[in-house]
């Protein structure tokens, strides 16, 4: 009895394992990945350039004001890909390039004009 239940024991660790696949929870959606998709195409007719991923202001005056856009974090006058930091606030930053303003938006409201909308200023 003892050599049967060894036997089936053995011959159970032998059988191959069949182990699901794990899904990676970082990989985007099917529909992004394949082109042709409606997804796909409105990921294409999203706007590019800059996006603002976060923004820390400390609370006492003249403190540090930080920004974190494409990955990188920047602070008030520093540069980014070309473009000058000139305002920061709770929400939005603003860079400046030459005559152009883009404001970058955290959570813009629905009907708002997209993260990364430029605006042209006039130089007087």
């Amino acid at each position: 009895m003892k050599r049967a239940c060894l036997a089936c024991l053995l011959a159970a660790c032998c059988l191959p394992a069949g182990a699901q696949a794990l899904r990676d929870p970082t990989r985007p959606p099917a529909f992004l990945v394949q082109g042709g998709g409606a997804g796909a195409r409105a990921a294409a007719a999203a706007p590019t350039g800059p996006r603002l991923q976060s923004i820390l202001i400390a609370r006492q005056p003249g403190g540090r004001h930080v920004a974190v856009i494409d990955g990188e974090t920047v602070r008030l006058g520093d540069l980014h890909r070309g473009a000058r930091v000139t305002r920061m606030s709770a929400n939005e930053v603003e860079l400046v390039r030459g005559s152009e303003r883009r404001v970058l938006k955290l959570n813009a409201p629905s009907g708002a004009l997209p993260a990364g909308a430029i605006e042209r200023v006039r130089k007087d």
